[in-house]
């Protein structure tokens, strides 16, 4: 075997992480220079760019206008426990997961909420479950990209548009990346770290106006956290979709989401930022199908995703191993390429297969990817050849 020549050319910018992600091409703290620090996010200024903060979600995400935008606080995680606890429970319940998020989601609405009408409908990593046996009738509860396995629904036509049940979507690692059927989703969630780059600790909550509906109609049987209420007398609390937070955010955080959103307006909105998330993936891609060692864990190419790419080593000599064996391989082939700066972050997520995962969201430049895909050869052949040796 002809031995890998080491790459010349290393990524400009090794930030490969799938959270929080790489920021905004030529971001720096000069873009934090307009954020309401020391102020209250209650005084007029605040309100006003946590407003702005909205509108421009609105804006670039192509939000209806009658769907309502919320900033709420713990992130993605904190936006989808918001809208299962207050929602959830009024009719029977199905679970989409197949990785290790919509799995949380399950353990959720099972051992949490202790719904006894709800079903699991599931499939290991890299695969999708049965959408055709979703019954709609039900609520539906499910992630739009597995983050953890690099699988997502290719579209929203598994969902009827006279559906009787709500559906809760974890958009996370889609939204700014992938296109959302806002008419076939009830809720949308997602935060601020992933595809624009932003800081963590912030969700966003979008809900439909059947979900206002089921808000202001529907009681749940369990008591809500003040953290929780969306209502209040039975009424939506307008005020959380116009910038008025239930807790206190960080202003730097508000500025940053701002800039990355105006970043996101400069390169042709929602166009413009899946165009670059697919270009990053077809650069994986095009490099995949000349190689021997590596493959998608996303067995359908339709299912694949934009944003979170998840890869498998094929090589025999590293595929016959146990998982042991392959995890450290696997941190052995990364830490090279850390040590290197080369790509930092790239280890598959400690409960999916060991493989790699690399994130391709739109803050991505593509000429950094391009110039990682050699040191992936290289790495494998170095990290081969030093295992064998220590066989």
């Amino acid at each position: 075997m002809t031995a890998t020549a080491r790459p010349a050319e290393k990524p400009a910018m090794p930030h490969f992480s799938s959270g929080p992600c790489a920021k905004r091409p030529g971001w720096s703290v000069e873009a934090l220079k307009g954020a309401a620090v020391g102020r209250s996010h209650r005084a007029k200024v605040g309100k006003t760019k946590l407003a702005q903060a909205i509108d421009l979600t609105r804006d670039v995400l192509q939000v209806p206008a009658d769907w309502r935008i919320g900033i709420v606080p713990a992130s993605d995680t904190g936006a989808v426990e918001m809208a299962m606890w207050s929602l959830l429970g009024e009719r029977p319940l199905d679970l989409l997961a197949w990785e290790s998020f919509g799995s949380g989601w399950v353990t959720d609405a099972l051992k949490q909420l202790k719904l006894k009408d709800a079903r699991e409908i599931k499939a290991g990593y890299g695969k999708l479950p049965d959408l055709s046996a979703v019954n709609f009738d039900h609520d539906v509860v499910f992630t739009w990209n597995g983050t953890t396995s690099g699988v997502r629904v290719p579209n929203g036509d598994f969902i009827p548009a006279d559906r009787e049940g709500l559906t809760i979507c974890d958009a996370t690692s889609a939204a700014f990346a992938q296109r959302l059927p806002f008419d076939k989703l009830d809720v949308v969630t997602f935060s601020w770290q992933k595809v624009l780059g932003g800081e963590a600790a912030h969700g966003m909550l979008i809900l439909s106006p059947r979900a206002v509906e089921r808000l202001e109609t529907y009681k749940p049987a369990w008591p809500l956290p003040k953290i929780f209420r969306l209502t209040s007398g039975g009424k939506l609390i307008e005020g959380i979709f116009k910038g008025e937070t239930i807790n206190t955010p960080s202003m730097l955080a508000v500025e940053d989401y701002i800039d990355a959103l105006q970043w996101a307006k400069s390169v042709g909105g929602l166009d413009g930022l899946v165009a670059r998330a697919d270009a990053n993936t077809k650069a994986i891609a095009d490099f995949v199908a000349k190689v021997d060692f590596l493959d998608f864990l996303a067995e359908v190419p339709e299912t694949r995703s934009n944003t979170s790419v998840c890869l498998t080593f094929k090589d025999p000599a590293v595929a016959s191993l146990d998982d042991a064996g392959q995890q450290a391989f696997v941190k052995a082939f990364t830490g090279f390429l850390e040590k290197e700066g080369v790509a930092y972050d790239i280890a598959g997520y400690r409960d999916a297969p060991p493989g790699l995962r690399i994130w391709c969201g739109a803050t991505v430049e593509t000429a950094d990817v391009e110039a990682l895909m050699p040191w992936l050869a290289f790495a494998f052949e170095k990290t081969k050849t030093e295992m064998a040796q220590a066989a």
